[in-house]
C-alpha cells in the first residue's frame, strides 16, 4: 500500500451529501454576492442578471468537466491529482498551489468584507481589528473534526440560503402586490428607467464578467471534499447538478429583485445591496438583521474556504509537491498543520486592511480571479486529455459526462482567456496581470527546486 492510501485512510469520511451540498453553497455565496455585486452593479445596470446567466453556464460546463473525472475517479486530490496524471507533474504541482494560493486571497477578501460589516455596527472599529477576530474564530472551527465542521458549515450557510429566498419571496410581493408599499405594486420600473436595461451598453456587461467570474470562485469546492465524503458517487453528481439551479436562484433571481425594486445607480452607495433592499422593505430592524446575514455569509466563505487549503497542502504533500509535514494529520483527522500555514499567511489581510482599507477589497478580488480563472482553466484541459486517454468505449461507459463535448470545454476555455483580456482594460483589477507571472515563476522555480519524486504520484490515482 503506498504512503498516500495510507494517509487518506487516515481522513474521516464524515461529510455527507447534506453537508457537501452546505460547504459547496458556502463556498461560492459569500462576498462575491453579497458585498462585490455593487461593483458589478454599476458597470451593467439592470443587465447584471444576464452578465451572472452568461457566467453561470460557463461555470456550470466546468464543473461538469470537474465531475466526469470525480465521478470516474473519485479521489482527495480531486483536480490536482486529476492535472498531476493526464496533464503532467507540473500540471499538477501548478494546479494544486494556485488553488491554494486563491483561497488564501479570497480569504483575504472574505475577511475584508467582515471589517465593513462590522464597521455597520460600530463605525470607530478598525477593519484590521475584524478581520483578525474572524481569522481566529474560523482557525479554531477549522481544527475540530471533519463532522463538526461540516455541522458549523450546514447551518451557517443555511442562514444565508433562507435569507435570500425570503429577500426573493418578499421582493416579488413588493413588485406584485405592493407588500410593504402601502398596497401600490412597485412594478418593473426600475430595470429601464435610469439610462434603460444597459445603461453602459454592451462594453457594461462584458467589464462586469470579470467580477461576475469572481463571485463563483467556489463552487469547485465539491471536488476538495471528496476524499471525506461518506458517498461520492452519489453527493458528487447530485451537487454539481444543482449548481445551474443555485445559480439562477440565487444570483439571477436575488439580483433580479435588487435591480426592480431598487435604482441601479443607487445601489452601493450606502451599504450592500442586500441590506438596503430589506430596509425598503420596512421591516423594523431589516437592515441589521441583514447585516448579520451578510457577515455570517462572509464568516461562512471564509470557512469553507480554510477547509480548502487545509485540504489542498495535505493532498500536495502526499504527491511530494509540498513538505512532509502538511500530511500529518491531528488525533482528530484534520491537517492542522496546513490550516495553521494557512492562517498565518491571512495575516497580510490584516496588514492589507491596515494600511489601504479603501483599495484592499479591489486588488485582492483581482489576484483571485486570476488564480481561480487558472484552476478552471486546467480543469478543462485535464478533461481533454482525460477524454482522449480514454477508448470510445470507456467513454460511452462514463456515468457522468460533460454535455455537449469537447466544444462546451473549448467555448469555456474561450470565455476564460476573454475574461483575462478584459481584465487588463480595469483599473484596479489588471494589477492581477502583473501578479499572475510573478506568481507562475515562483512555482516554476519551486517545482524545480523540489525533491523528485520519481513516478509515484503519477500512479496514485491510476
Amino acid at each position: 500500500m503506498s504512503q498516500q492510501s495510507l494517509n487518506e485512510e487516515k481522513l474521516q469520511k464524515g461529510l455527507s451529501e447534506r453537508h457537501i451540498q452546505m460547504i459547496s453553497l458556502g463556498g461560492a455565496i459569500g462576498v462575491g454576492l453579497f458585498y462585490g455585486s455593487a461593483t458589478t452593479i454599476k458597470m451593467a445596470g439592470p443587465a447584471i442578471s444576464l452578465s451572472y446567466l452568461i457566467g453561470g453556464i460557463i461555470i456550470f460546463f466546468i464543473m461538469r468537466a470537474l465531475g466526469e473525472m470525480a465521478v470516474a475517479e473519485p479521489v482527495s486530490g480531486s483536480f490536482s491529482a486529476y492535472a498531476n496524471k493526464y496533464v503532467g507533474p507540473f500540471a499538477g504541482y501548478l494546479t494544486g498551489w494556485t488553488y491554494w494560493f486563491m483561497w488564501v486571497v479570497v480569504g483575504m477578501a472574505e475577511i475584508t468584507a467582515v471589517g465593513h460589516y462590522i464597521n455597520y455596527w460600530f463605525p470607530s472599529v478598525p477593519t484590521w481589528v475584524s478581520a483578525l477576530g474572524a481569522l481566529l474564530l474560523m482557525t479554531a472551527v477549522n481544527l475540530i473534526n471533519v463532522k463538526a465542521f461540516g455541522e458549523f458549515e450546514f447551518w451557517f450557510a443555511l442562514i444565508k440560503v433562507v435569507t435570500i429566498i425570503g429577500m426573493i419571496i418578499a421582493g416579488l410581493l413588493m413588485i406584485f402586490f405592493g407588500f410593504g408599499n402601502g398596497g401600490q405594486p412597485i412594478g418593473f420600473d426600475n430595470l429601464w428607467a435610469h439610462g434603460g436595461f444597459m445603461p453602459n451598453g454592451i462594453t457594461g456587461i462584458l467589464f462586469s464578467l470579470v467580477m461576475v467570474m469572481f463571485s463563483f470562485g467556489g463552487v469547485e469546492l465539491i471536488g476538495i471534499t471528496a476524499g471525506e465524503a461518506k458517498d461520492p458517487q452519489k453527493s458528487i453528481p447530485n451537487a454539481i447538478n444543482k449548481v445551474i439551479w443555485r445559480i439562477l436562484i440565487f444570483y439571477v433571481g436575488a439580483l433580479s429583485v435588487i435591480m426592480i425594486l431598487y435604482p441601479w445607480n443607487e445601489v452601493g452607495e450606502n451599504g450592500s445591496p442586500f441590506v438596503l433592499v430589506y430596509d425598503k422593505i420596512g421591516i423594523p430592524a431589516a437592515a441589521t438583521i441583514i447585516n448579520f446575514v451578510v457577515l455570517s455569509a462572509a464568516l461562512s466563505a471564509f470557512n469553507s474556504g480554510l477547509f480548502s487549503t487545509g485540504r489542498m497542502l495535505y493532498n500536495l504533500s502526499l504527491q511530494n509537491n509540498a513538505p512532509k509535514i502538511f500530511s500529518k494529520l491531528s488525533k482528530s483527522g484534520t491537517p492542522n498543520i496546513g490550516i495553521l500555514f494557512s492562517s498565518f499567511l491571512l495575516l497580510i489581510a490584516v496588514f492589507l486592511n491596515y494600511i489601504v482599507p479603501e483599495k484592499v477589497f479591489t486588488y485582492i478580488s483581482a489576484v483571485a480571479t486570476v488564480a481561480v480563472i487558472t484552476s478552471w482553466t486546467i480543469i478543462l484541459i485535464t478533461q481533454l486529455k482525460f477524454r482522449k486517454a480514454k477508448t470510445k468505449q470507456e467513454v460511452d461507459q462514463l456515468t457522468f459526462k460533460l454535455p455537449f463535448a469537447p466544444y462546451s470545454a473549448y467555448i469555456s476555455l474561450a470565455f476564460l482567456a476573454f475574461v483575462v483580456v478584459m481584465m487588463g482594460f480595469i483599473d484596479g483589477v489588471n494589477i492581477a496581470l502583473v501578479v499572475a507571472p510573478v506568481w507562475f515563476g515562483i512555482l516554476f522555480m519551486g517545482y524545480k527546486m523540489r525533491k523528485p519524486a520519481g513516478t509515484e504520484s503519477r500512479k496514485s490515482i491510476g
